[in-house]
């Protein structure tokens, strides 16, 4: 069963909706205490990267997370929260991938934020893309990416620049669009999630 990491920086109707779809079974993982009752877990996040970092630390949960064995997903703001830092909020973050999250350049061509859909190439073969195919497209709403680096990228996208657009490292797995909002391949995606 998934434990969603509740820590007050995500609106996550659309992603428990998507499971209830599903047909993949949850709960809400609110304290350390929590923790144990799950096999895999998802971190949410929508806003500001360095607030819901400050929401993470004053949840308590920042050391529980970082010595997680277990699956675990994050998405959107959960993917950046995993990075070592932002430039929003010039914020140091779980370090988790030893990368950095970074602001789109605006410009005339590319507007910020990188909102709709957008193609996302696979870099890597893993379980989370089991029959995605490459160039699949996902939902995108972010004015900060995660900077591209091949030893952790297993998807990325270009918006002005390349970037990741998933990444993986052991048992933890970042996605920077929503699969909740992505149609079917998003769906996938959180099945795939599920079965890892």
């Amino acid at each position: 069963m998934i434990g969603i990491i509740r820590y007050g920086a995500g609106n996550i109707f659309s992603l428990t909706a998507a499971l209830e779809r599903l047909g993949i079974k949850y709960g809400m993982v609110n304290s350390d205490a929590d923790f144990e009752q799950f096999d895999r877990y998802i971190i949410p996040g929508v806003g500001h990267a360095g607030a819901a970092m400050n929401k993470l630390e004053h949840s308590g949960m920042v050391k529980k997370i970082k010595a997680l064995q277990k699956p675990t997903l994050g998405i959107c703001v959960g993917m950046q929260l995993l990075t070592s830092y932002s430039e929003e909020g010039d914020a140091n973050l779980l370090n988790i991938f030893p990368i950095k999250t970074l602001r789109f350049a605006d410009s005339a061509e590319y507007k910020v934020p990188h909102t709709g859909w957008n193609q996302v190439e696979q870099e890597m073969d893993n379980p989370l893309f089991k029959n995605i195919p490459t160039g699949s497209h996902f939902y995108f709403v972010h004015s900060y990416f995660i900077e591209f680096n091949k030893a952790y990228t297993l998807a990325s996208t270009t918006y002005s620049t390349k970037f990741s657009a998933s990444i993986w490292k052991d048992n933890f797995y970042a996605v920077q669009f929503h699969p909740e909002k992505s149609g079917k391949y998003g769906e996938q995606l959180l099945t795939n999630f599920s079965n890892i």
